[in-house]
């Protein structure tokens, strides 16, 4: 088993300066001697390059990972020491006062470009190779427009009304006369879902190199794009869900086929925390479809180690001193774990009484996410959790609750400090396994054609999974008092029961992953669900007391006011009035 390492090769520059600012340094067309072209070496170059930006321009403000802006669901709060360390966060999370000219909304722009504009490098170049030359031509050009993909994704969650950096061959005057415009809502996504397509067509099942995308990777990735394309938002005035579309939920089972997964070698952990260890027994397991590969002690200062979490680390006093204890659970997300005496959710009531650790029942994955007093932090007993400000730089503003999910033991062997954060080797899962069957069986329930059976199947075997999952934990309910209880879905349900259980699911099973919100954006959801939130949360977490969430407005980030400028016209803002 080996990682491709995602590290710049030959000071290798970003591409392409047009499109409003975002691409730079466009390789000039036909100034590359047909020997060069045909260097196998020289191309594989290309390709790394392309891979390595999504580990050399990640940072702690502006993460490829998300969490910077999913603090805007009802899982996380910001944290930090207070509203004024990172401002233009703490807008975000109260979707009140977000500016277009805030760094953070043109910063992530032009990272995900320039990620863009590496793939479409490559891919001008693998365009001209000969195959006898270079017979991973084909799988090549896959590997690329996965790259691209993944980041016209990420831009299309956040943004919605994007540019498409889709034909790699145009001049930079092209790319500048391009419009945000071009294509609707719903044939953005099919763009995205045509890299994917590609993709799945051209690679193999499995990769030597941990790391690169293989045929399982680009259906989840294709089925995760047809999921968000059903939910139709097409009307240009308003982010209102119009209707789901059966063709494209078709789609989404079609692409999460079990033997898809199986020929791949891909499924669930035996248990739910094998997903977040950095030791190298467990980075690209069974339920890791991609992942962003980061590593240390590869001669390197600091390693090419994973600062994307470094905000998020807790200020121990002697450890991880500078910790600045972001991205913090919320009280909704713990109080969403607990169980009732079968061992389900309180769905609508959950958050009717806060959980109470020696008394409410819960379901083991919440010890296994969230960090709370009383606990070890990250299973290490050298390190107990309390309601100090050790845990809570705003000394209880943001409340004590650490995020565990992204975090590390301070003891192991896979962290390294520099720059004053702290960096990981552990990598960053981007698809696994356990979101693929809840998108099946979401897709299903949706269907509603008679499969709900099987549906609930789906989502039990993710439950199943998480009443296994104590390993790390089995001595806390003799050592801590807490009781476990989880348990599988029986009997039949209704469309409207099953639709319930499945976002409940999607929302303990990935919780602190950052899919929340644009979960709750694509369920058409996000302003009853939070503004809900904020009401109940206002009177123990004062952040939230003048929050609200503007319908067919804050379900988007604003198109960054430096890009319509620069953009001749040709750029259009989200509806919303910004």
């Amino acid at each position: 088993m080996r990682k491709i390492l995602y590290t710049t090769v030959l000071g290798l520059a970003l591409v392409c300066a047009g499109c409003s600012d975002f691409l730079e340094d466009q390789v000039p067309q036909g100034t590359i001697d047909n020997e060069t072209l045909q260097n196998p070496e020289y191309v594989d170059n290309l390709i790394i390059s392309a891979y390595a930006i999504w580990i050399t321009a990640e940072d702690i403000n502006s993460s490829f990972t998300m969490w910077n802006y999913d603090v805007r669901s009802d899982d996380a709060y910001k944290g930090g020491n207070g509203t004024e360390d990172g401002d233009v966060f703490h807008t975000l999370e109260i979707s009140q006062g977000i500016m277009t000219t805030a760094w953070n909304i043109s910063d992530m722009w032009q990272r995900l470009y320039n990620c863009i504009s590496r793939a479409n490098t490559a891919l001008q170049l693998l365009n001209q190779v000969d195959e006898t030359v270079y017979p991973l031509k084909q799988q090549r050009i896959a590997e690329m427009r996965f790259l691209r993909g993944h980041g016209h994704f990420l831009l299309k969650q956040l943004y919605k009304k994007i540019v498409f950096a889709n034909d790699e061959n145009l001049s930079p005057e092209e790319y500048n006369n391009l419009s945000n415009t071009t294509y609707s809502n719903d044939e953005g996504w099919q763009l995205i879902a045509d890299d994917f397509q590609f993709a799945y067509d051209h690679l193999p099942d499995t990769q030597a190199d941990k790391g690169r995308p293989t045929k399982a990777a680009a259906a989840a990735y294709l089925a995760k794009t047809y999921l968000y394309k059903a939910y139709r938002q097409d009307n240009p005035e308003n982010n209102e869900v119009t209707g789901i579309n059966a063709d494209d939920l078709k789609k989404v089972i079609q692409y999460t086929e079990k033997s898809i997964m199986t020929a791949g070698g891909y499924g669930l952990e035996s248990d739910f925390h094998n997903n977040f260890r950095p030791e190298p027994q467990y980075e690209n397991g069974v339920e890791s479809l991609w992942a962003m590969q980061y590593s240390m002690n590869d001669g390197t200062t600091y390693g090419n180690c994973n600062w994307g979490y470094g905000l998020i680390v807790p200020n121990i006093p002697g450890v991880t001193d500078g910790g600045c204890d972001f991205y913090k659970p919320s009280q909704n997300l713990v109080n969403a774990f607990k169980t009732d005496a079968d061992g389900h959710p309180f769905f609508d009531t959950f958050n009717d009484a806060d959980y109470e650790m020696t008394s409410d029942n819960a379901d083991p994955r919440l010890f296994l996410t969230v960090g709370m007093s009383g606990l070890p932090y990250e299973f290490n007993e050298n390190y107990m959790m309390d309601r100090t400000s050790t845990w809570s730089r705003s000394n209880g503003l943001y409340g004590y609750y650490v995020t565990l999910k992204q975090n590390v033991d301070p003891d192991c062997d896979y962290i390294i400090k520099g720059n004053g954060y702290w960096g990981s080797s552990m990598n960053h899962i981007v698809l696994r396994y356990a979101d693929v069957l809840l998108m099946r069986a979401e897709a299903l329930i949706q269907l509603n054609d008679g499969r709900i059976d099987e549906a609930v199947s789906l989502i039990n075997e993710v439950r199943n999974r998480a009443k296994q999952s104590t390993a790390m934990i089995s001595n806390y309910p003799a050592d801590y008092h807490v009781m476990f209880n989880v348990q599988p879905y029986s009997g039949a349900y209704s469309q409207e029961e099953a639709l319930k259980m499945l976002k409940f699911e999607r929302r303990v099973e990935l919780a602190m992953e950052c899919d929340r919100f644009f979960d709750l954006v694509r369920w058409g959801e996000a302003a009853e669900v939070l503004n809900k939130y904020y009401a109940g949360e206002a009177d123990n977490c004062t952040i939230y007391t003048n929050a609200s969430f503007t319908k067919n407005k804050n379900e988007y980030l604003p198109i960054p006011f430096a890009q319509i400028s620069a953009s001749n016209g040709h750029y259009t803002q989200n509806c919303g009035g910004w």
